[in-house]
């Protein structure tokens, strides 16, 4: 089993940035990649990207290539998302998610974070 507990969500002005951490415990050895996916009410949880944990390579949606980066720190077991250039439509929930690959289906994720809560004002 793994735990994930995320946090650093919060209120931005647009084109502010976060960070939002996602702390893993637990079976860490079983996690090859983790991903961040985001959801607003009324619609389906949508990828944002992912880091296959070993490696540290990545892959993001189109809408945040180039303002978001993802990346670990495997000595704190820790994933962050650095959201830079942030746009009212990055308003969400905002969840961490590990796995034993690198996907952008949220189904094939085993694990999941508690969700912070990150609103982009305009």
């Amino acid at each position: 089993q793994v735990q994930l507990v995320e946090s650093g969500g919060g209120l931005v002005q647009a084109g502010g940035s976060l960070r939002l951490s996602c702390a893993a415990s637990g079976s860490i050895f079983s996690i090859n990649a983790m991903a961040w996916f985001r959801q607003t009410p009324g619609k389906e949880r949508e990828f944002v990207g992912w880091i296959r944990w070993r490696h540290g390579s990545t892959y993001y949606r189109d809408s945040v290539q180039g303002r978001f980066t993802i990346s670990r720190d495997n000595a704190k077991n820790t994933g962050y998302l650095q959201m830079n250039s942030l746009k009212p439509e990055d308003t969400a929930v905002y969840y961490c998610a590990a796995g034993s690959r690198a996907t952008p289906y949220r189904a094939e994720y085993d694990y999941w974070g508690q969700g912070t809560q990150v609103t982009v004002s305009s």
